[in-house]
């Protein structure tokens, strides 16, 4: 699904207009985003989480010449499926 696919569907079952939809999708994102940069998780019950993990630096390999790589140090995001959506889904 499409950036422009979700802010339809959001937009048909919220009874939105197209606009306000993509802007409460544009503020749930930045929101979101904001959150995982201080360092917070967000949690949607039932949902899921969005948890910042922080990946030390290290050697990694370029697949293509198998040469090696250092890779700095970073933070990055993962999600974490909660039971409701996982139920749902199998």
């Amino acid at each position: 699904m499409t950036k422009a696919e979700l802010v339809a569907e959001i937009a048909e079952r919220a009874g939105l207009s197209r606009p306000q939809a993509r802007d409460a999708l544009e503020a749930f994102v930045a929101t979101v985003t904001a959150s995982l940069k201080m360092g917070k998780q967000v949690r949607l019950v039932g949902f899921g989480s969005f948890v910042p993990v922080r990946r030390a630096a290290g050697v990694s390999r370029n697949p293509k010449t198998g040469a090696k790589v250092n890779r700095a140090a970073a933070t990055t995001a993962r999600f974490r499926i909660g039971e409701t959506l996982k139920n749902a889904l199998n």
